[in-house]
């Protein structure tokens, strides 16, 4: 064994433990409490394997859960930007590159390099695997938010233009789960949990 290569994944893997403080705008099932980053990476990891029929591409499923489940670790430094935050977003990508190269420098020179190559294979939203990793990133909390009532849109006051907006490249992961999201948000519409708000966006 190489003992200074196996303490740096060991310290790795006890950094990301922090992963599991990090809590989300999202509740979990029940309403009963927010879920943290690592219940949202498990979550979406499992979600891709099962939901891989819909991918428009082929995808290699490992590559996309691990991508899944390392993506969010930035947040141990940068933490969780709410979707909708304006003012925050304008911020992220700065804090999450700083996050992504001082967490993902713990590990072994070569683990390193792969998972941050990863991650920024993510965030450049270019191969098969990131477009459909990112539909799970999407899908995932509004299927919670909709099971949950909607009460985490109408906490927020959420108009349409604010989903529409992040889910602009969904379809290219998957037109099929894109199509099911929308029956969801124009349900919640009628429903009154999320604000119409296309006819302002038209004047």
């Amino acid at each position: 064994m190489d003992r200074e290569r196996f303490e740096k994944q060991l310290n790795f893997i006890l950094e990301i433990d922090k992963e599991k403080q990090i809590l989300r705008q999202t509740h979990i099932r029940g309403y009963s409490r927010q879920e943290d980053d690592a219940e949202h990476a498990w979550h979406m990891a499992v979600m891709a394997f099962l939901l891989q029929e819909y991918s428009n591409e082929k995808i290699d499923i490992g590559r996309t859960m691990l991508m899944l489940l390392i993506h969010d670790l930035v947040e141990i430094d940068a933490g969780d930007t709410y979707a909708y935050d304006a003012e925050a977003n304008k911020t992220k990508d700065e804090r999450e590159h700083k996050a992504a190269e001082r967490i993902y420098g713990l590990l072994p020179e070569d683990q390193g390099k792969m998972l941050m190559d990863l991650w920024l294979e993510f965030e450049a939203y270019e191969t098969p695997e990131a477009r459909f990793a990112h539909v799970m990133d999407n899908f995932q909390p509004l299927l919670l938010n909709h099971e949950n009532d909607g009460k985490n849109w109408t906490s927020h006051n959420v108009r349409i233009s604010q989903p529409l907006k992040r889910n602009e490249k969904t379809a290219t992961g998957s037109e099929e789960i894109w199509s099911y999201m929308e029956e969801i948000l124009e349900q919640s519409i009628r429903d009154g949990k999320i604000i119409d708000d296309r006819e302002e966006k038209q004047e």
